[in-house]
């Protein structure tokens, strides 16, 4: 196995290097090129069919067939004009990736004519096996019918592979008997819900407001190590992380990775994933060196939450295709490598009317906007009432090795505003204290502060520790991994959003039947919400030990481990919240809680056999061989007669190597024995805990040991391509 690792750094240095740039295009002239954009739809639809899908768009008006297939034939003349053969319905069912069954245009009719037909109803709906995907016990094995339904809100797009071109429809994915099993069908619930009651507060102060979007610009982090190198790792092939290796003597500590000068290799990547996602309408903006080496950032303009989410879920996958074109790979593990930042992928969401109003921007004077406060306040009510669900939408294996670290946030969940707005809130909750009269009128435009001045500046600062932030426009909800589908913090972000405007519009609509004026009934219930959510704003420190204790003193959640926070999902009231809001029923809840706990299960399992094999069929075959070569010296020292302190060192060395040796075996052994237990129950929660405290216990020791031996190994010998290898060489 050594010869494996020395033929990887060979063959990366004798790679010849791959071209990619723009070639003189501007990003305007490709954008979109192999979207079904409304100009494609104005070009190839007829203006009925056009009005009939952009209504369906816009307001979720269903399409009739007979417009379906006007829709369809003009999608596929759109597409068989750019040399697409097959189309697909394209989903994301909960396995984490996307999904796609290929069917060409091509039939054969009865009377042996071969036909390219393209109809409604293959537009509309398709079949997959809904048993072979993550269902929660939804489907059986037996009972294997599913369907895939087309979002018409999602452009249809072009997907280019190898030499082959592919029509994509984004769609849902149900079960026979309608329960969603995928993360788009509960999102488009989700948007709906939140549309309707923003729309309904939003009527207190503008009338003209028919619709309410949710925004979601994404942030990627990513790692890139070389294809040769990393293939000869099994833990980064299998695992997409290292499950040993010791740090470098060279990290982040220098601090000189971070928005440095792109490495060349990486930069023509970037060039190349680039040309791909603006063909497919992804609206890249932003590219830079990250925190830790080898570790990179892209990020787009803010889009609707649904086609946001599509466009980051098909982002993932383009990269995964382009860099097997450079000989490189992308690691979007959240901890690929220990000892340096993780990765993960800022969600930062606000609301946008119809009206064109940014309803979380407080513009330069923010305590003159009752707007803003209203929906700024609300959002941080809901976060206090339903912080363990946004901890559910976030945990995952992956997610575990992250969050509290020193580049992520805890596991706790607190909204951090900055000083100003604290000092708005602390007003509005402290300078009236019983209610609001005719004379305090003014107190409702709250001018109980002089100007902000007219700076160009936000008018906030930014905590980096904090999971969910107040950036000046948006909340930056930073706990979210960078494997995730943005489709599950974003379905419970927006339901709960929504209940607690629900909430509030029946507060302040009873105390004007009370007889309170409308803007006193509004500043009431505010002082109310701010009062009662006050114990989930921090604007400190959050990796301090001093703000555990806090939390704990606030009695804010601290779940450190995927198993506990899941259990948030099946909370009466989770079920209650998702079922008033029309976006999961209690047995797809049950479902999800029981999918997520298997998938927990299942990659512990996979990291565990996975450690198992490599540290008795790498490591420990490379420390012996070193140990026999040392036994060797040893031993022919004494036949000189040179005298123990001639082979002393080598002794010492023999001992400790020994010592490794026997630990690495010990805990691999009992890891395997702490599997079989886990394994041994079928109840998925009790198995879940005990791979998550008694199997992942073994890791740790296991790797602190194989790491030792790295250290004192002959390099020669050693099997894994080291660190320094990995996020050095390019």
């Amino acid at each position: 196995m050594s010869s494996l690792r020395y033929l990887a750094l060979q063959e990366m240095a004798s790679e010849g290097k791959k071209v990619a740039h723009y070639g003189g295009k501007r990003v305007t002239s490709m954008f979109a090129s192999n979207v079904f954009t409304g100009r494609a739809m104005r070009e190839y639809l007829s203006d009925e069919a056009y009005k009939s899908l952009m209504n369906s768009a816009k307001s979720g008006t269903k399409i009739d067939r007979k417009m379906a297939d006007q829709i369809a034939a003009g999608m596929k003349a759109w597409a068989e004009e750019r040399g697409v053969t097959h189309f697909t319905h394209w989903f994301q069912p909960l396995t984490g990736t996307t999904a796609e069954k290929h069917d060409s245009f091509f039939t054969i009719k009865s009377d042996g004519t071969a036909i390219e037909i393209f109809d409604g109803d293959a537009l509309i709906q398709q079949e997959p096996d809904a048993s072979s995907f993550p269902n929660g016990g939804i489907r059986a094995t037996f009972e294997a019918r599913g369907y895939t339904a087309w979002d018409p809100s999602s452009p249809a797009f072009i997907m280019e592979a190898g030499h082959g071109k592919t029509l994509c429809i984004p769609t849902i994915f149900i079960a026979y008997n309608g329960e969603s099993l995928d993360y788009k069908a509960p999102l488009l619930k989700s948007i709906a819900a939140l549309d309707k009651a923003a729309v309904d507060v939003c009527h207190y102060f503008d009338k003209n407001v028919t619709k309410v979007t949710a925004t979601l610009g994404w942030e990627q982090e990513y790692f890139v190590v070389d294809e040769t190198l990393a293939n000869a790792r099994p833990d980064l092939v299998m695992c997409g992380r290292t499950l040993v290796g010791h740090s470098p003597a060279k990290g982040q500590q220098l601090e000189d990775h971070y928005f440095g000068s792109i490495p060349d290799r990486v930069y023509e990547f970037m060039q190349d994933f680039e040309q791909e996602s603006y063909k497919l309408g992804i609206p890249l903006r932003t590219r830079h060196n990250e925190v830790a080496p080898g570790q990179f950032e892209c990020a787009p303009i803010f889009e609707e939450v649904n086609i946001a989410v599509d466009h980051n879920s098909l982002l993932m996958d383009v990269m995964n295709k382009v860099a097997k074109r450079h000989k490189l790979k992308v690691l979007l593990h959240e901890k690929p490598f220990a000892g340096v930042n993780g990765s993960g992928k800022h969600n930062n969401w606000s609301l946008a009317t119809d009206t064109g109003v940014n309803l979380l921007a407080p513009g330069k004077t923010p305590r003159t906007n009752l707007m803003f406060l209203t929906f700024f306040v609300n959002a941080i009510k809901a976060v206090h009432d339903h912080a363990d669900l946004l901890r559910a939408a976030i945990a995952s294996a992956n997610n575990d090795h992250r969050l509290g670290a020193n580049e992520a946030p805890p596991a706790i969940i607190s909204v951090y505003v900055g000083k100003y707005l604290t000092e708005v809130l602390d007003e509005i909750e402290t300078r009236v204290k019983d209610k609001f009269s005719e004379q305090d009128e003014v107190i409702l435009k709250l001018d109980i502060h002089k100007q902000i001045p007219e700076l160009l500046m936000d008018n906030t600062d930014r905590n980096r520790t904090s999971p969910f932030a107040f950036t000046g426009n948006k909340f930056e909800f930073r706990a979210v991994g960078s494997t995730a589908n943005c489709g599950s913090p974003m379905t419970v972000l927006n339901t709960i959003m929504a209940e607690s405007l629900k909430n509030f519009k029946r507060d302040v609509d009873a105390l004007i039947e009370k007889g309170e004026k409308k803007e006193v009934a509004l500043m009431h219930v505010l002082r109310d919400y701010i009062t009662k959510s006050k114990n989930i704003r921090f604007e400190g420190d959050n990796y301090s030990d001093a703000w555990a204790e806090e939390a704990k003193k606030r009695g804010l959640s601290n779940f450190k481990t995927t198993p506990e926070a899941l259990d948030a999902f099946v909370t009466e009231s989770a079920k209650k919240v998702f079922f008033n809001n029309g976006i999961y029923t209690n047995r797809e809840l049950e479902a999800r809680h029981e999918i997520l706990l298997e998938e927990y299960v299942k990659k512990v399992q996979i990291e565990a056999r996975i450690l198992g094999y490599i540290a008795t069929n790498h490591i420990l075959p490379a420390a012996i061989s070193y140990q026999n070569v040392l036994a060797e010296n040893v031993m022919k020292l004494k036949e000189l007669g040179l005298g123990e302190a001639s082979y002393k060192a080598q002794l010492n060395l023999l001992q400790v190597i020994s010592g490794h040796i026997q630990k690495i075996n010990d805990n691999v052994e009992a890891m395997i024995e702490a599997r079989k237990r886990a394994n041994n129950t079928d109840d998925m929660h009790k198995r879940a805990g005990l791979y998550c405290n008694e199997v992942k216990t073994y890791f740790d020791e296991i790797r602190y040991h194989s790491d030792k031996l790295e250290l004192v190994v002959d390099d020669k010998t050693w099997p894994l391509p080291k660190y320094r290898e990995l996020l050095y060489l390019r």
